[in-house]
């Protein structure tokens, strides 16, 4: 039978199959760590490790209809495919501009395609901005779920953001003993937007307080998100943590911009990474250094091994600490970075997930893609 049809996904339609479902998300996030750690899974790159192909702009163009370059100007494309129950290829295309905002529209429009793994032949079209923003956010979670203190009641955060609003939300996941939450922010909009996303979601959350500093949003807590928009190439403008502001026994969730003194990466803190192939492949698609590009402090950790000033161990892969081959902790006062890089099959997994809810609910749009090939 040769009639191909497959389901699209609009935004509602995800929300409507769960796509919100944070403590689910984290969970799927965790057994996809898991296929990841035995290897059950294919990325982009030459060692499919690669977190996609990315197409940019020139600064200047003769071409008048052509693009040039701005802040968070890009297309990308990230391929991969997931084993396990999951079982999917996919793959997650979008394109990204600050200037969007202008327009009324989020700094990037993304979209999510799962196919046959056999065939090829489309199996769903999905909206895939919410998708994204929770398996983003639902990755902290896999972390703190196993390293942050069990006694932890305050959360800080830099950059109330999306980022920010999801990473928070699979922290009370895992820790819904969390009473406090500090904020520091550019805006009163952002802020007031984060407070009343936690206050609708998160009724349990009893005191906000908003502060002018990183160091005031650092200083007392027991998990830290740093999530916001910086401009790279200058890494004096990443936002900046001081050792002597950070409670004893802290996670510090870095999925964005973020920077610490080299004493303290190198001496006392516990270097954590999502999945340290990542860092490796773009250790090897970068320029050196690597961090003035992408700044996320396990990738300052790549350069500081280029330099000869850290071993590889020395950044422990949160698959090792998923499998028991590495402790979460070595002692109560350890403070942890956790960097986050994101990954395609995060996307695949969440987004079959997802599929299969709304596929068993009824929901979304069959389309035709042909009755028969006109070419074969």
């Amino acid at each position: 039978m040769s009639q191909v049809d497959f389901l699209y996904l609009s935004e509602q339609d995800m929300i409507k199959a769960g796509v919100t479902d944070m403590p689910g998300c984290v969970d799927a996030m965790e057994e996809m760590f898991r296929l990841l750690k035995t290897g059950d899974f294919r990325m982009g790159g030459p060692e499919s490790n690669s977190h996609g192909v990315m197409m940019t702009f020139p600064e200047k163009s003769s071409f008048p209809n052509m693009p040039v370059d701005g802040p968070d100007r890009r297309f990308m494309a990230m391929p991969a495919y997931l084993g396990g129950r999951f079982d999917m290829v996919g793959m997650k295309w979008y394109g990204s501009n600050v200037e969007n905002k202008k327009k009324n529209l989020p700094r990037s429009v993304l979209m999510l395609t799962l196919n046959c793994k056999d065939t090829g032949v489309p199996l769903a079209y999905m909206s895939a901005n919410i998708l994204s923003a929770y398996r983003t956010g639902a990755v902290p979670g896999v972390g703190i779920r196993y390293f942050a203190r069990t006694d932890a009641k305050v959360v800080g955060i830099v950059g109330p953001g999306v980022m920010s609003k999801t990473a928070l939300s699979s922290t009370l996941a895992v820790r819904p003993e969390i009473e406090k939450v500090k904020i520091n922010g550019r805006s009163k909009h952002s802020i007031d937007s984060f407070i009343a996303y936690v206050k609708e979601n998160h009724p349990g959350i009893r005191t906000f307080e908003v502060v002018d500093t990183i160091e005031e949003a650092v200083r007392g807590a027991d998990i830290v998100h740093i999530a916001t928009s910086s401009p790279t190439g200058d890494v004096n403008e990443y936002p900046y943590v001081n050792e002597k502001w950070i409670k004893p026994g802290a996670v510090i969730c870095c999925p964005a911009a973020a920077r610490f003194d080299d004493d303290f990466i190198l001496n006392r803190a516990r270097n954590v990474a999502d999945y340290r192939g990542l860092y490796e492949a773009w250790a090897e698609e970068m320029p050196y250094p690597a961090y003035h590009i992408i700044p996320i402090p396990a990738v300052h950790c790549m350069d500081l091994m280029a330099d000869g000033r850290m071993q590889r161990d020395d950044l422990i892969d949160l698959g090792d600490i998923l499998t028991g081959e590495v402790p979460a902790r070595t002692s109560d006062d350890e403070i942890i970075i956790y960097s986050v890089g994101g990954l395609p099959i995060e996307d695949v997994a969440w987004g079959t997930e997802i599929y299969r809810n709304a596929l068993a609910k009824g929901i979304g749009t069959k389309l035709n893609l042909w009755d028969t090939p006109y070419l074969t």
